[in-house]
Parts: structure tokens; C-alpha cells; sequence
């Protein structure tokens, strides 16, 4: 039977071929059943490596808000620092401000593109790996682990009554787990303040009823998702496991069973004896440990499935068995649906091609969006400059016949400019200009003082004769270096 993508949007796995597989089994995985997914702890290469992608990731988000940037003096020292009442975002040595959110959209873009990218070439290795729901899933279920026992032991009690030492294993992993989430909600609200003061002040009692709202909000989510929503969370609440069918690629390299080389299914005793006699008999030995290790609940040998995460814990518990009866590794493994079919088919299997034409065109356009951020990046300016003109009046006549139009003037610097600037207006006739509570001129320049990587507003009025109607050019320009940004708008009468 040939696998269409559109099948990756069924609720339930897709059933593979052959009437072993199809008959109805007595052991069914939890995700069928509705009892609560307790997964087995396992051991194997692919779970050493869940553990360092769990250590790499919780490393990164912890120790990034302490990073130091020398940004110069007045400046925020913290490498990477999202300031929304400052309105500046830093990140290393770039300085972003709110109307450079394009930066974000074309980033958003292509983090989209790396995702499809990833799933081109092996299915939801993200989800199994790197997402924040499967990495802090990883350490509320160690602490399980630790605290109640191993799958046996945690299935053997679920229908004995509580105990008092049991109570009081489950407060304690409850106290461990909010202590977790309490410092995920920490650790994220040191991105947007000074790490070290805001941590100080947080334990303290000093800091904003916002922090300690984002903390809270962020504690009780993380605890109710890690803890209690794991597996529903990647099923249902998600919406990628949905978009499956739309990206879906024969050739990715995803967790998947070789049936054509399990089936029938059959204890080790039981496949010798058929063997003997000339019968059909499996690898598999319905051991129920692929399912018993998945964090999702799900029976791989069911086929492909739209809950399964690929992170590779049911290929470790296969192998395991595998070696235990010295038979070939491998009878779950990461491998295409393309060679799955020709292993069905009696076919030699054939290598996975790296370089599709989908996967050059992802990677194509997604280093053409990285690229073309990083040059405009590169080559933007220091200084920005909002000129808008004045509405309710859009003019004034004065009484020596002179026409006055008045404008609001935003100024802005990068972190390190230097703050003395000068404001140059000109238009089709001589003018007067005016910064209302600072300098005036004739000449149509005006000097304007500016903090180092400090923003300011201000009201400026243009006044000329009637020959001045038209276009007006507003210039900023940088005292010590000579930059200069120019804005257009224009002069109005009565």
C-alpha cells in the first residue's frame, strides 16, 4: 500500500499493510486507550543525545541574560536585552528600535522555512529535540523518575490506594516542578531588564508588578504544560503535527518501522520453531517496548502517525531487544518511506538523497531572507528621523504676512552615537526656524543636543513667505562624523 501525504491528517495512525499488523491486538498503546502516558526510561544513543540537546538548550536560555556587551558609557552592558521601555533591543553588537520590526517578520519568515527544511530531511526532529514543550516534558519526567520509580513501578500503584509516603513523594515532585517552572518564568524576564538587578530585585520584593506577573503567568503555564498537558500538548494543541500533510516528504529520514522484515509477530521460541518448519516469522517479538519507552503513547508499528515526535527513544528500546536475541539493530530506525516501500516490495534499499530539489530551494531562499537582513543590517545608518506635519492648524498667517507651518520631530541614535546634531530645513525660499523651548535661526540650521543612544521629540516651527509652498527637506546630521538622514514633507498656506 502506498502511503499519501494526506494521510499524515488522520487522527489515527496509519495502519501498514499485512494481517498481523491489521488485527486487533490485545496490548493497545495508552494514546488508545485514554489511560494516562507513562513512558519507561530507556537507555541508547538517541537518548544521550535527547540529554545533551536538554543540557545544550536549558544552558543557553539560562545563561544568556548574563552575558555582557561593552556598549560604551550610559549604555546597558547586558549582551542580549529586549528594553521595552527604552524601546531599544539589543542583541550582541546590533541595536534594533520598534520601527525596524521588519527585521522581525523577515526573521519569523525564516524560521519558518528552517522548520519546513528540518522536516524535508527528517520529519519532526525539531519536536523531538529542540522544542521548548519536549525539553522541559525531558526534566519534569526525570524528576518523576527520580521521586516515584520507573514505568512499573508508577503503573503497578496508579490503582492502589495513597499511602502516606506516597503523598508525600508526589508534594515533593510538585515542589520541584513549580521550583523549575518558577525559574523558567524567571530566567525569561531577565531578557527585558538588567539580569542581575532584576534578579536581585525579584528576590527582594522590589521589582514591577509586571515582572512578577510574567513570572507567575510563565510558572503556572510551564507547570501545567510540562507536568500535566505533555503529550496532548504535541497531539492537539499544536498545530504542526496538523501541517504534516503539506510537507510531508517520502524521502525524509523519520522513525519508522520495517514491517516487511518484523511481521508476523511472534515470541523468540515461537519464530525458531516456524523458521524450523519452513513458516513466515518476524524480528519482532511483541515485546511492547517501542511503545512502552514513547513519550506520545503511540504504537510506531502502527505505522506513521501525526503524534509521533521522532525523537528515536522507541529505535534505543528496539535495539536493545534486538541485541538481547542477536538479531540485526535496526527493525525501527530512521528511514525514508521511500525505501520502506522497496524493503515491501523486495528491493534493495537506497540512499537517502541529501540534496532534493526541495530541499536546495528551502535552503536557497532561506539564506537569500538571512542574507538579505544581514547586508541591510550592515549598511544601515546611525541615526533615524520622523518628520510629521501639524494638522488642526495645517497653517497660521502671522501679522507681518509671513506663513508659520509646525511639525513634530522625532530624533533617534544607535547606542554609542555621539548626541550633538544639527537640524538643516530647506525649501524653495528663505525660512525661519524654530525649536520651540531650544534655539532659533534664520540660516535654517538649528543645533540640537541629544544624549548618547537617547531618543527625543520635539516641536519645530518653519516660517517664510508665501514663495515657500512646496517640499520641505528636514536633514539630521551627525556633528563628529558627518552622517546625515533626510526626510521629505512640505509647507503649506492658509
Amino acid at each position: 500500500m502506498t502511503l499519501h501525504p494526506n494521510d499524515f491528517l488522520k487522527s489515527e495512525a496509519v495502519a501498514a499493510t499485512g494481517p498481523a499488523v491489521a488485527r486487533r491486538r490485545k496490548m493497545r498503546p495508552a494514546a488508545q486507550t485514554g489511560e494516562p502516558v507513562v513512558p519507561q526510561s530507556v537507555r541508547g544513543r538517541f537518548r544521550r543525545l535527547k540529554w545533551a540537546m536538554v543540557a545544550l538548550c536549558l544552558g543557553v536560555y539560562y545563561v544568556v541574560p548574563f552575558l555582557r556587551w561593552s556598549r560604551g558609557a550610559g549604555q546597558p552592558d547586558q549582551a542580549i536585552l529586549f528594553d521595552l521601555a527604552g524601546l531599544r533591543f539589543y542583541i550582541f553588537g546590533l541595536e534594533f528600535q520598534p520601527q525596524e520590526l521588519y527585521y522581525l517578520t523577515a526573521l519569523m519568515i525564516a524560521a519558518t522555512i528552517a522548520l519546513v527544511l528540518t522536516n524535508t530531511l527528517s520529519g519532526r526532529i525539531w519536536c523531538g529535540y529542540f522544542c521548548p514543550q519536549t525539553v522541559w516534558s525531558d526534566l519534569f519526567q526525570l524528576v518523576e523518575l527520580r521521586l516515584e520509580g520507573d514505568r512499573n513501578e508508577r503503573m503497578r500503584q496508579l490503582h492502589m490506594p495513597m499511602t502516606l509516603a506516597r503523598r508525600a513523594r508526589k508534594l515533593l515532585k510538585h515542589v520541584i516542578w513549580l521550583a523549575i517552572a518558577f525559574g523558567t518564568g524567571g530566567a525569561f524576564v531577565l531578557y527585558f531588564a538588567d539580569a542581575p538587578t532584576l534578579l536581585g530585585d525579584v528576590f527582594t520584593g522590589q521589582a514591577s508588578v509586571a515582572a512578577y506577573g510574567a513570572i507567575l503567568t510563565l510558572t503556572t503555564t510551564t507547570w501545567l504544560l510540562a507536568g500535566f498537558a505533555r503529550e496532548k500538548m504535541c497531539t492537539y494543541m499544536c498545530p504542526w503535527p496538523r501541517l504534516q500533510g503539506a510537507v510531508w516528504d517520502p524521502e525524509a529520514l523519520v522513525v519508522t518501522y520495517r514491517d516487511y522484515r518484523g511481521e508476523e509477530r511472534m515470541s523468540a521460541k515461537k519464530a525458531a520453531a516456524a523458521r524450523a518448519a519452513g513458516r513466515p516469522a518476524g524480528d519482532c517479538v511483541d515485546c511492547m517496548a517501542c511503545v512502552h519507552v514513547c513519550p506520545m503513547g503511540i504504537d510506531i508499528r502502527n505505522g506513521p502517525s501525526i503524534a509521533c515526535i521522532n525523537c528515536g527513544l522507541c529505535v534505543d528500546a528496539c535495539d536493545t531487544t534486538m541485541g538481547k536475541l542477536g538479531r540485526q539493530r535496526g527493525l525501527i530506525d530512521y528511514e525514508s518511506w521511500t525505501n520502506i516501500e522497496r524493503g515491501r516490495a523486495g528491493q534493495s534499499r537506497k540512499p537517502v538523497r541529501l540534496l532534493r530539489p526541495k530541499v536546495v530551494a528551502l535552503s536557497v531562499a532561506l539564506l537569500a531572507i538571512v542574507a538579505g537582513v544581514a547586508l541591510s543590517v550592515s549598511a544601515r545608518g546611525t541615526l533615524h528621523l520622523g518628520v510629521s506635519h501639524d494638522r488642526n492648524p495645517i497653517a497660521v498667517m502671522l501679522s507681518d504676512g509671513s506663513v508659520r507651518n509646525a511639525y513634530e520631530v522625532r530624533v533617534e541614535t544607535l547606542a554609542g552615537v555621539g548626541g550633538d546634531l544639527t537640524l538643516e530645513v530647506a525649501g524653495n525660499a528663505p525660512l525661519h526656524v524654530a525649536v520651540i523651548g531650544g534655539e532659533t535661526s534664520d540660516s535654517g540650521r538649528v543645533p540640537i543636543s541629544l544624549g548618547s543612544g537617547l531618543s527625543r521629540q520635539f516641536r519645530v516651527t518653519v516660517a517664510g513667505e508665501t514663495a515657500l509652498e512646496g517640499d520641505l527637506v528636514f536633514t539630521l546630521i551627525q556633528t563628529a562624523s558627518g552622517e546625515s538622514v533626510s526626510v521629505t514633507n512640505f509647507f503649506k498656506l492658509p
